[in-house]
């Protein structure tokens, strides 16, 4: 799933490329019996509703709330879009050919991990903005802009670790809402802290040698403090190098992140730690996800 470097890679990308630009028309083909009679796009009486709310709109801007894309366009409305597992929004000179959008050929959107398009805005500018959801698992729906408080989807998350205003005393609160928790579990819940996931828990908790099972009370101020560097630190190194793209993640130009490079502990499994102490990455599973540690260095106390 993308995590907050991911969407705000796709933010960014996307702020540059269709802020100010007009939506002509949009395409779906999601249709499940399982969301009949719920509020987004997958239910196919709710499609026409949320075609009129948008259509002919203007872009005005996209924001990210921890997982989530923001458009915000014109007439007080917001697109929401959690792309979830597997979504990416993509954006170009797509083409309708017997009933597929069609990417320009040679180019890094005919990624055959970017062909499973589910929903099309027609721009413009003449480029098409895309969602590509190979599981088709992403959430679409519009909401009135002034109303954004009252949102279940955004209503309860917690604070947004790049803001300013995230101090350690913040973290460290916002942990102890759960002192019994298991860390790796407590930092990927998104009511306690936004936009962290499997990745780059992994990773902060392999830098602050904290073991993935160890309980928010049973760590050290010391730990604590280091942790809460290292997250800023991680997700701040992986928005320079465009997020990870080890499994399907692509930004909306089709290409990929580069932070897969630089993994210590996500994916490593049965590597030499690269702390150099000895260890070898092991996984275990922790509340039904999966965690990557150095068993040498991130000792459970």
């Amino acid at each position: 799933m993308p995590e907050l470097p991911e969407v705000q890679t796709t933010v960014n990308i996307l702020n540059s490329k269709v802020k100010g630009l007009s939506i002509l028309d949009v395409w779906t083909d999601y249709d499940s019996s399982f969301h009949a009679g719920k509020n987004n796009i997958k239910d196919k009486k709710y499609f026409p509703i949320f075609r009129k709310e948008i259509l002919n709109k203007k872009i005005l801007d996209v924001k990210r709330m921890a997982k989530n894309v923001l458009i915000n366009v014109s007439g007080n409305k917001t697109i929401l879009v959690h792309m979830k597992m597997t979504g990416k929004l993509l954006y170009g000179k797509y083409k309708f050919v017997d009933e597929k959008w069609l990417p320009p050929i040679g180019t890094s959107l005919a990624d055959p991990y970017n062909r499973f398009i589910h929903l099309a805005f027609s721009l413009s500018d003449k480029n098409t903005l895309v969602l590509s959801d190979a599981r088709k698992f992403a959430k679409v729906y519009v909401f009135e802009t002034d109303k954004m408080s009252e949102i279940a989807d955004l209503e309860k998350l917690g604070p947004e670790p790049l803001e300013k205003s995230f101090t350690y005393e913040i973290f460290k609160e916002r942990l102890h809402k759960k002192p019994n928790g298991k860390i790796k579990t407590v930092l990927m819940d998104q009511e306690i802290i936004s936009g962290i996931g499997n990745i780059y828990s992994d990773e902060a908790l392999w830098a602050s040698s904290i073991h993935p099972l160890q309980k928010v009370k049973d760590i050290s101020e010391a730990q604590l403090k280091l942790l809460f560097k290292n997250i800023i630190k991680i997700l701040t190194e992986s928005i320079k190098v465009g997020g990870d793209s080890m499994s399907d993640y692509r930004n909306p130009l089709g290409g990929k992140g580069g932070y897969q490079n630089i993994h210590k502990a996500y994916g490593q499994e049965g590597k030499k730690c690269q702390k150099k102490d000895g260890g070898i990455i092991k996984r275990i599973k922790v509340g039904g996800r999966s965690a990557c540690f150095c068993p040498v260095h991130q000792k459970l106390n």
